[in-house]
């Protein structure tokens, strides 16, 4: 049944406008997401016009305890300079909102990727903090949140918005946040892979729902299929990366390069030890990271 357009809304990013990033700049089976019928989700804040002198402003943040990514993005050709974040941690969400407060930038989403089990989710605090803003994640999460997101959706802050992409495995909830592929949205492309896909590797598929037929089928469906450019951005890393690109994964990642029943046989043996943060974060993360459904 096809879905009437709903927007979630950062404003429109010329290519040959700046991008600015923290420290130095980033060099930077499913259905294909083209496929799917979009819904679109608006802040309610109205979009600038489309305009050359758009700029996208990304910083890309780092919780050493959990090695989690937090993502902020904003336009700052806007007046209101709308803002997002992706993947906030709670015990970071004093640093994250001051620089949101020092960047001057109104924030509008807090998103997660899917519901994590190594950490407590930032959402419910920054909703404590910030009132106006909206938590979101995606449907098939099981969780609660403002904002439930489903395959095809555009989460839209201005003229920029974030395509998502289903990609379970990891979890059965997970997406893939994927800016766009207009001619006005920031090339070269940018990924949110949240756990699905690592930098040299990909989340773990033993709990939670996991599965790794299905996330090896939603790497190489959902992000596998993007323009070999594109820049990843996991939600964790443990080596040191900050970024990739889907060519380099496509070309080294020691699992994903892989044919399934390989795959399989991997991630069967990985061994690893139950996730020490699991009975405390899940069940509190389906409730948007606060004990309280009403977040």
């Amino acid at each position: 049944m096809m879905h009437t357009c709903r927007f979630l809304r950062i404003p429109s990013f010329h290519p040959n406008a700046l991008c600015f990033f923290s420290q130095t700049p980033h060099l930077l089976s499913l259905k294909p997401v083209s496929s799917i019928p979009l819904r679109n989700f608006s802040s309610q804040m109205g979009s600038s016009p489309s305009s050359s002198f758009s700029k996208l402003l990304f910083r890309q943040l780092f919780e050493k305890d959990s090695s989690t990514y937090t993502y902020l993005l904003a336009d700052v050709s806007h007046p209101d300079k709308p803002a997002l974040l992706i993947d906030p941690v709670d015990k970071t969400v004093d640093r994250d909102l001051n620089l949101v407060r020092e960047l001057g930038l109104k924030l509008v989403y807090a998103m997660n990727t899917h519901v994590h089990a190594d950490h407590v989710t930032g959402t419910g605090l920054i909703k404590s903090k910030f009132p106006g803003a909206k938590s979101v994640i995606s449907r098939a999460s099981g969780s609660k949140a403002d904002v439930l997101i489903e395959p095809g959706d555009r989460i839209s802050i201005g003229d920029l918005f974030l395509e998502v992409r289903a990609t379970p495995g990891h979890t059965s909830g997970c997406v893939t946040y994927v800016t766009g592929d207009e001619p006005d949205q920031p090339y070269p492309r940018m990924a949110f892979t949240g756990d699905t896909l690592l930098i040299r590797g990909c989340g773990r598929t033993d709990f939670q729902g996991g599965s790794s037929k299905q996330l090896y089928e939603s790497v190489h469906s959902q992000i596998f299929t993007l323009p070999k450019d594109t820049l990843i951005y996991p939600a964790h890393d443990y080596k040191g990366f900050s970024v990739s690109t889907v060519g380099e994964e496509m070309a080294y990642n020691p699992r994903l390069t892989k044919d399934l029943e390989e795959f399989k046989k991997i991630m069967e043996n990985l061994n690893l030890a139950y996730p020490k943060m699991m009975d405390i974060a899940v069940p509190a993360n389906l409730v948007c990271g606060l004990q309280d459904p009403a977040c």
